[in-house]
């Protein structure tokens, strides 16, 4: 992923967005198979040819299998970080099914900078664990009226019990002892993901300003899924319950 030209090309777009595909898979071996089970779902409740909502897309993960499943769907992402915002616009240049609107899920208005005003798919994936409880619950009141009747919102993300504590430590342990494997193998961490990102001609710059707006982490809550199916009852979904779940993470369903 080296710029030669002064101007990044599509294969190197595509190469980033790949890269960032592999770094996640390091901390989610199942990422796919999640990724998988939320097209299934889509398909089911709301067919093959979709309007979708990609919430906090970064570099359009989602957007990238979603199309490559359903060519007829169209997406719109939404993200705040510039960095990844580059990756997903330069991958998905000149496809007209694609729109990208920079917008900052905290902010009360962020609705008003969508294309469309309903979408019969929302959907996130490892992204939402950047909130607070109480401003995700806000989030998910301000999803219910975007969704159309019958559409359908998913949340894939860390979602632990903590009834389990236990069973917690054993998984992580097994999860990061792979983990130490894989990266002695040559997978890249986060942090050396975003060390490549900070050195390249074309990222440098949206990635210093990725890192003024966020800081190293995120310091938001990872309730349970129990918690995120209630929220979503109580903030206008007619039903909601995980429908896949890895020993560590779960995606949540809300039907309209």
């Amino acid at each position: 992923m080296t710029e030669t030209s002064g101007a990044a090309t599509a294969a190197d777009w595509r190469a980033w967005q790949e890269s960032w595909d592999r770094q996640q898979e390091w901390y989610l071996p199942d990422r796919e198979e999640r990724f998988r089970v939320m097209l299934d779902m889509v398909e089911a409740l709301v067919g093959p040819a979709p309007r979708v909502l990609d919430l906090a897309c970064g570099t359009g993960s989602i957007t990238d299998r979603l199309l490559k499943r359903f060519p007829e769907a169209v997406s719109t992402g939404v993200d705040l970080d510039p960095a990844l915002l580059a990756i997903a616009e330069g991958t998905f240049a000149g496809d007209e099914r694609v729109t990208f609107v920079t917008a900052d899920l905290k902010d009360p208005q962020w609705t008003a900078a969508l294309p469309y005003s309903s979408y019969d798919a929302v959907l996130t994936a490892t992204a939402l664990h950047w909130l607070h409880s109480g401003p995700l619950a806000a989030l998910y009141g301000q999803l219910a009226p975007l969704v159309r009747e019958g559409g359908v919102f998913m949340n894939a993300d860390h979602m632990p019990s903590e009834d389990t504590p236990r069973i917690n430590a054993a998984e992580r342990a097994h999860r990061h002892a792979a983990m130490d494997r894989a990266k002695a193998a040559g997978a890249l961490d986060w942090r050396a993901w975003w060390e490549l990102a900070a050195a390249d001609p074309v990222l440098a710059e949206p990635t210093a300003r990725r890192f003024a707006l966020y800081g190293e982490h995120a310091d938001g809550d990872t309730p349970s899924a129990e918690w995120h199916a209630r929220t979503l009852r109580e903030k206008g979904f007619a039903e909601a319950r995980p429908v896949w779940c890895s020993p560590s993470d779960s995606l949540v369903l809300g039907l309209r």
